[in-house]
């Protein structure tokens, strides 16, 4: 898929799930914030709101909205997201430079959204001489669409004083077109027909020369496509040196040598002498053996990639006046997990060195993680580039890890009437709160806990100085004895032998007493009695954690089937004789029983544990006098018995 970059066009733009990514270095005179390094969005303008095509244009509606954090607008640092990679273009997303701080602009989840994050700030009254330089990386997918259904990016520059847009620091970027130079194919899609093209760093400058006074705007879209399903994204990084003379040409008296910085990330540099009649280089750094006289004035010429800016031209004054400072950063404590980041942002043609190594991520940074084994004094010594001169300071980085030791005494698995437990305990000297599935447990702040019930229990220990770490984890099942139950009786006929059935949630069945039984240890024993009589069981059920359930099974050995129904009853709510029904024996199933009217009438009919009839009809009493029954159901012998008669109510 071709890609197309259009600059200076700045109507309302779509684009698909595109993301920013801001980082910024700071120096002195620059805006507040530009570079996110309170770590926060502040001084800054957030923006969301919708993509949409009209007429063959692509128009991104923005409302200031505020900060949607976690999704639109995300912040990132070196601290927490150091070493994470594109996953498409496996460039940092992190700023290269050192930056602290970056932002993420967007997300890839479509839906036609967009984002906008913008930045105002008015250049002093004395700065004719100045300039910002940002980096940008790029990551879209290109699909198969027209070019104002496209996703994209757009960076406006903007003097809002003259209401007019800085052309050469301005882009539009889109998968359409003529191919993009420096772009590449990534070697992942996320879908399966659609390739993704990435950008890595590169650098514009935003020359601001002979405009002080003057409130400029960085304005930065994304939007989603306007078919709402494929991404792009972008890292922007705001390298605000906010003059036309960057660092790196100061140096120290003694210095033997010089090495002047350039911008990163542009395609070429030419180094001249002050009148431009002396080419002194041809790369990014400068180096001069001895150095040049004081007060000399050096420029780099810096060319983009083909159509991604302007040339422009910088300057670097020569001056013998460098005074080092060293910058250890503050006293910290490591807790044993997070690192402690140590140090500043590097400042160019510094050199770095820290010691003792132990611990340390890299010794030969500005601004390395800690992690110590022990309490360490770190010092850290800034040399010049030329080393004729050099700074230290020092930090202390306590290690102090609360002892996450966890015991266990009992065990792992008991029912929980046994007498069996199960304790966890910590060691003494932290602040503890217990855990049970990943949740607070209330009030369980003590060094022990008896456990009783079950799940998956630790604890988070903070010590004196704030410092949290968690145990390890320790599950516990506890099991609750089940409630015995009387199971329905059953009836069988002399030498006539039936399955009985207990419960099936046990590892252990016993069934006592054993007579009349094959097997007593048998979920489902056989019973057979060879005379007439009752016989009822106590059933002892095991289950896998030691609980004892009893459940009662009886068992009528009778010689035959009888259906038994009086002939009269008395409903006066005396408990006594108030209910009509029939009394069984071997019947396993009633089909029917009802009661009838001398007319016919249906006054009754039962249904299952239904206690009988109660003499009324719709809730009316009826009048003594005599009705009528019938009766119908299957004996355990499988034959279907039928019985009618009458009744007399009484009242």
């Amino acid at each position: 898929m071709p890609l197309f970059q259009q600059r200076n066009i700045y109507t309302t733009i779509i684009a698909v799930s595109v993301a920013v990514f801001l980082c910024f270095n700071a120096s002195a005179q620059c805006p507040p914030n530009i570079d996110f390094e309170r770590g926060d969005f502040s001084n800054w303008t957030a923006y969301t709101g919708t993509v949409s095509a009209a007429t063959g244009q692509n128009v991104i509606t923005l409302s200031s909205t505020g900060v949607v954090y976690g999704n639109q607008h995300t912040m990132f640092s070196r601290i927490n997201n150091a070493g994470e990679r594109d996953p498409f273009g496996n460039f940092p997303v992190v700023c290269p430079n050192g930056s602290g701080y970056s932002v993420k602009l967007g997300n890839t989840t479509g839906g036609a959204q967009a984002e906008g994050l913008s930045y105002e700030f008015t250049i002093p009254a004395n700065m004719n001489t100045y300039s910002i330089t940002y980096h940008y990386a790029v990551v879209f997918e290109g699909p198969n669409h027209r070019e104002y259904e496209q996703p994209r990016l757009e960076m406006e520059v903007l003097n809002l004083t003259d209401n007019k847009v800085i052309d050469c620091s301005s882009f539009k970027f889109i998968p359409f077109g003529s191919a993009l130079p420096g772009f590449f194919e990534a070697g992942t899609r996320q879908t399966e027909n659609t390739p993704v093209w990435c950008k890595d760093w590169t650098a514009v400058t935003i020359n601001l020369n002979n405009q002080a006074g003057k409130t400029i705007r960085l304005f930065f879209k994304t939007a989603d496509c306007t078919f709402v399903r494929h991404f792009g994204y972008a890292y922007i990084d705001v390298n605000t040196e906010c003059t036309g003379e960057f660092t790196g040409a100061t140096y120290c008296p003694n210095d033997t040598l010089v090495n002047v910085v350039a911008p990163y990330g542009f395609q070429g540099y030419q180094w001249f002498n002050s009148n431009f009649t002396k080419v002194l280089g041809s790369s990014q750094n400068l180096s001069l053996r001895p150095p040049y006289p004081v007060g000399e004035l050096l420029a780099v010429e810096v060319t983009p990639y083909n159509g991604y800016g302007c040339k422009d031209t910088l300057y670097a004054r020569l001056l013998d006046t460098l005074t080092l400072k060293a910058n250890a950063g503050k006293d910290a404590v490591f807790c044993g997990t997070t690192p402690v980041l140590l140090g500043e942002n590097a400042k160019p043609g510094l050199t770095y060195r820290w010691s003792p190594a132990t611990g340390l991520s890299d010794p030969n940074i500005a601004n390395p993680f800690a992690s110590p084994p022990v309490s360490t004094n770190y010092v850290v010594t800034v040399y010049s580039g030329g080393g004729g001169c050099f700074k230290t300071d020092t930090v202390l980085v306590k290690s102090s890890n609360p002892d996450t030791t966890l015991t266990f005494a009992g065990k792992l698995a008991f029912c929980s009437d046994s007498g069996d437990s199960a304790v966890v305990r910590v060691p003494p000297g932290a602040i503890v709160q217990w855990y049970k599935n990943d949740l607070v447990l209330s009030g369980a702040t003590q060094n022990s806990l008896r456990i009783t019930s079950s799940g998956t229990y630790h604890a988070v220990l903070r010590n004196t100085d704030g410092c949290e770490l968690q145990t390890r984890r320790v599950t516990v099942e506890v099991e609750d004895p089940q409630k015995g139950i009387t199971y329905p009786i059953r009836y069988t006929f002399i030498n006539a032998p039936i399955t009985l059935q207990a419960r099936t949630f046990g590892n252990e069945v016993l069934w006592n007493p054993a007579a009349f039984l094959n097997d007593v240890s048998a979920v489902s024993p056989v019973f057979e009695r060879p005379s007439i009589g009752n016989q009822q069981y106590n059933i002892r059920i095991t289950s896998r954690l030691g609980c004892i359930t009893i459940d009662t099974q009886f068992v009528k050995t009778i010689p035959g089937v009888t259906v038994y129904l009086p002939n009269a009853f008395t409903p006066n709510n005396d408990n006594l004789n108030d209910r009509f029904y029939p009394v069984t024996d071997g019947i396993k199933e009633v089909y029917s029983f009802k009661v009838f009217s001398r007319w016919g009438v249906e006054l009754y009919s039962w249904k299952t544990n239904d206690p009988g009839w109660d003499g009324t009809f719709k809730g009316v009493p009826q009048v003594p006098g005599t009705y009528v029954w019938q009766f119908s159901g299957v004996g355990i012998d499988e034959k279907v018995y039928t019985r009618k008669g009458t009744i007399t109510l009484i009242r």
